[in-house]
């Protein structure tokens, strides 16, 4: 479950703009793929932003959103065996395998049928879940069991399979808009979308890496905006994964813990991690990253780091004592700021 769990700085927040400056500084807010989306450069020449934005969302939407009825993905869900798919589409597959790998087939784009039989989606909740309905869900989820051709036509071994790509989709995006910036030989920006980012360069306003920031996630709903954490963030993208707000608490112990799904078992299963934040070379990898992070739990997760090059993690869990603690790793430390 994604939240918007950053803070950016040294930009205002209006939403639908475009403000320029005497220094070359670019400014873009507004609204896209169901959140906000922020984006900073610094460039002498006129992009003509707006427009290439609305051309990249338009064609990852048509592609990949679950909410267009006529977008491949949908149709593929439907049962459509005819859809040849698009680069944007083969590129978020691969990613989306290479971690579902990577994770030991906790990262899944195919889990969203047990994510809305436990309540946990936007689905309708199942009123008893049994062993033999979870044998029964559990045969849809595998991305294992889905292919891409080699006419570009996507085949699944139960027609029933539901693909879902949100979770790595957004992160996607953004790369996509860093690219076409960087297209532009702009070489200083940061680009936010419903709380990921990704930067390069400076912020030329005071000639300082790009600050970023974590919220602390015991914060209550209206309540003033308080931090965890801030970090520079140089030549890097970053996504985090959580259930802002939307952790339980033991009455007996006091330990917090969320629920995650246990593709391999098909259980809701109790995990003490709240957020997970990752640092990656692009975004699309930092978000499938986070998400599967939280699925696998801290101990899991510690050990797929290991076999992990470039990924690096903070990630706050709950102490048995109801406590809060941080584990972070040595890379994602240096870049902590006070």
């Amino acid at each position: 479950m994604k939240k918007t769990l950053f803070l950016i700085f040294s930009i205002l927040l209006l939403i639908g703009c475009n403000t320029e400056k005497e220094n070359n500084i670019h400014e873009y807010y507004g609204e896209a793929l169901g959140t906000t989306y922020s984006v900073k450069y610094f460039s002498n020449e006129e992009l003509q932003f707006e427009k290439s934005l609305d051309s990249i969302l338009d064609d990852i939407n048509s592609s990949m959103s679950t909410y267009i009825t006529k977008s491949d993905i949908s149709k593929i869900n439907r049962g459509d065996t005819t859809v040849e798919v698009d680069d944007n589409f083969i590129k978020v597959f691969n990613a989306s395998e290479k971690i579902f790998k990577e994770s030991n087939g906790f990262f899944d784009p195919t889990v969203g049928v047990l994510v809305n039989a436990y309540g946990f989606g936007p689905g309708k909740a199942l009123k008893a879940i049994d062993s033999v309905k979870l044998d029964s869900l559990r045969k849809l989820v595998g991305f294992d069991k889905i292919r891409i051709q080699s006419d570009k036509t996507i085949k699944k071994e139960n027609p029933a399979i539901y693909i879902d790509f949100n979770a790595i989709a957004k992160g996607y995006t953004i790369d996509v808009i860093a690219e076409y910036l960087e297209s532009q030989d702009v070489e200083n920006y940061l680009v936010e979308l419903g709380g990921e980012l990704r930067a390069k360069g400076k912020n030329l306003d005071n000639d300082l890496e790009w600050i970023v920031g974590i919220d602390d996630p015991d914060q209550e709903e209206g309540e003033k905006r308080k931090l965890y954490a801030k970090l520079k963030l140089v030549n890097a993208a970053m996504a985090t994964s959580g259930n802002y707000r939307k952790y339980r608490t033991d009455s007996l112990t006091g330990q917090k813990y969320v629920h995650t799904i246990n593709p391999k078992t098909a259980k809701a299963e109790k995990s003490n991690i709240l957020s997970a934040s990752v640092i990656a070379e692009n975004c699309m990898l930092a978000d499938g990253y986070a998400t599967a992070f939280m699925a696998l739990g801290l101990e899991r997760t510690k050990s797929t780091l290991e076999k992990l090059e470039g990924v690096e993690v903070y990630i706050l869990y709950s102490t048995e004592n109801g406590g809060m603690e941080i584990f972070q790793t040595p890379g994602f430390q240096e870049n902590i700021v006070e």
